[in-house]
């Protein structure tokens, strides 16, 4: 094992990296918060803003992914449908087999610009977590409860209002609603025989009812849905641990674009034709697993270094902003102790404090 390599195992390292996300993605969510008086003036100028905003968060989990872990993740596409990617609005249906396939669909946006206006279809619950959840909210990101009696006005409401949406985005679905388990696709595949439908080896039994409503309220918005297939090279099973160790995967996505216009209107031939694309999803990666790679319509598509420096010196910028108020802060405290010790407890000092000072400026030193 490498000194780097060494490095990127060592628990200070995660330390470090998740102090950074956190940190600079409280103080981008006050920025965001900041944007709320500007939402009544001009809402698309809002909605730009926080697109650069949420930007600062997602990139930060990609550019770990990419570089910190030194995950390959590799398209291949049809070269005619290529150069339309990130010019149009889109729905992107991913497999959901894997714990970091969400980053590998990020990167994919990021490679096309969309990164910052990308959006998912949430659980209700995600909107009051710091960071990820807040920059969702302000992404106007479509929250369910995933009870459709009282998801079907919201998600409906919420998708409607992204027909004036101001720059190109991706509506990513994970159409399985969870990730694969064996325990999961167990009971999956027992739904399916009931239902009299085809069984499918490698993902659970998709949800038709989220991705016809998306269908129906993004007509005429998004141009396409691209199918897409991720899997793993030499039966790699990826996890974000791994990512954090620094461990190499190896990601192949599958993406075919097909037209929206394409897709039926009505409910249930909308559901026979996911079902169908699911049973052609299975056959992509049942032939993956014999001629690995995918095919050789394969597109390498790399972070350029003007957008990794941007990542970096934003991120420098953000920790140096919290370096400083948290100096500020301690500072404010140490001398209100100082004053309580002085006028109530004589000039008697707190030993613990005083450890916890020389440990915080020994961070900040060495930060």
């Amino acid at each position: 094992m490498g000194f780097l390599q060494l490095l990127k195992s060592q628990f200070l390292s995660h330390l470090f990296i998740c102090y950074v996300f956190l940190l600079s993605g409280l103080i981008v969510n006050l920025l965001q918060l900041c944007t709320l008086p500007l939402w009544l003036v001009s809402k698309q100028l809002a909605r730009r803003i926080n697109i650069r905003l949420c930007y600062c968060i997602a990139s930060q989990l990609v550019a770990t992914l990419e570089w910190w872990s030194g995950t390959e993740c590799t398209l291949y596409t049809d070269p005619k449908s290529y150069p339309l990617y990130g010019k149009e609005n889109a729905i992107v249906v991913l497999n959901h087999s894997f714990e970091i396939d969400f980053l590998c669909g990020w990167t994919f946006c990021d490679r096309f610009g969309v990164l910052g206006s990308s959006k998912v279809l949430a659980k209700k619950e995600l909107a009051y977590v710091p960071v990820i959840g807040w920059m969702w909210y302000f992404l106007e990101i479509v929250f369910c409860k995933r009870k459709w009696e009282e998801d079907r006005t919201t998600v409906t409401q919420s998708l409607q209002n992204l027909k004036d949406y101001p720059e190109h985005f991706w509506f990513l679905l994970f159409c399985e609603g969870t990730r694969f388990t064996p325990k999961k696709h167990q009971i999956s595949m027992q739904v399916a025989q009931s239902k009299g439908l085809p069984k499918l080896k490698y993902h659970l039994l998709p949800r038709t009812k989220g991705f016809w409503v998306t269908v129906q309220n993004l007509r005429g918005t998004a141009a396409a849905v691209y199918d897409s297939t991720l899997n793993f090279r030499d039966n790699e099973v990826p996890t974000l641990l791994g990512v954090l160790n620094g461990k190499k995967y190896h990601a192949d996505l599958y993406v075919r674009r097909i037209p929206l216009e394409s897709i039926p209107e009505d409910e249930a031939e909308c559901s026979a034709w996911l079902h169908k694309l699911y049973q052609e999803k299975l056959h992509y990666l049942l032939y993956f697993t014999v001629h690995c790679p995918f095919s050789n319509n394969v597109i390498f598509v790399v972070c350029k270094l003007l957008e990794f420096l941007f990542r970096s010196n934003l991120c420098l910028t953000l920790l140096m902003c919290d370096v400083i108020v948290s100096k500020i802060s301690f500072i404010v405290v140490n001398r209100t102790l100082h004053a309580y010790n002085f006028l109530f407890q004589g000039k008697r000092k707190v030993q613990v404090f005083k450890l916890y000072k020389s440990v915080t400026n020994c961070i900040l030193d060495c930060g």
